[in-house]
């Protein structure tokens, strides 16, 4: 895809329309999302950015990462076809780089959509314990527990107790946290085990650095 340096419409004539009619009303440019090119006010910015090499070779020096005049990295951005966009307002001095705006702002929006897709494939897992649940049992539902934790998803452990087995709640609580302890590299419990009703359970989020899941 293509991209055009940003550089704001001129407003057109509100004059009437030939033959008359009601006058003609321009619409009002969009204002950018962030300060660009002479919008940027301040007298000087910190510049960052991938592409110094290239800067460097306009400015005729050796352009590093750095706090420069504001008008000297408007110039080199001019040099460029480029547009000069502050990314971090609040920096001090702001935080600034050299890009196409509109490429920059395509780039972020496919980030953010991309983020947000990924945000909604997270899902809740549910693995289902009784209170007299064996070793083989036990290890089968950990190992698909790891596979869900490793894969970004949440999982939902519970341990149900049906007529008078309620009255063996303290095993299922040591059931999980037995199940919390050998999770430990994979996941995080949101908190401790809690029983309701009949059901005491716990959520676990995936942990960050977490090992993946191998292949069969």
């Amino acid at each position: 895809m293509a991209f055009k340096p940003y550089r704001p419409k001129p407003a057109g004539s509100s004059g009437p329309r030939p033959g008359g009619g009601r006058p003609f009303q321009p619409r009002q440019q969009a204002q950018p999302e962030h300060r660009i090119n002479e919008f940027i006010r301040v007298p000087e910015v910190r510049l960052v950015g991938d592409n110094l090499a290239e800067i460097s070779e306009v400015a005729g020096q050796t352009v590093e990462p750095g706090i420069y005049s504001t008008s000297r990295v408007q110039k080199w951005a001019e040099e460029l076809g480029l547009d000069l966009i502050e990314i971090t307002p609040n920096a001090e001095p702001p935080v600034v780089r050299v890009a196409d705006y509109n490429k920059f702002l395509y780039q972020k929006k496919k980030k953010e959509k991309e983020m947000k897709a990924n945000a909604a494939k997270v899902e809740l897992k549910e693995i289902r314990f009784g209170p007299e649940t064996g070793d083989h049992d036990f290890d089968f539902k950990l190992r698909h527990a790891k596979g869900f934790l490793s894969d970004g998803n949440k999982v939902k452990a519970y341990v149900q107790f049906r007529g008078r087995a309620i009255v063996f709640k303290d095993r299922g609580e040591l059931l999980l946290l037995r199940f919390m302890k050998e999770l430990e590299e994979y996941g995080v419990a949101d908190q401790l085990p809690r029983l309701e009703g009949k059901r005491m359970s716990v959520i676990l989020s995936p942990k960050k650095g977490a090992p993946k899941k191998k292949e069969d």
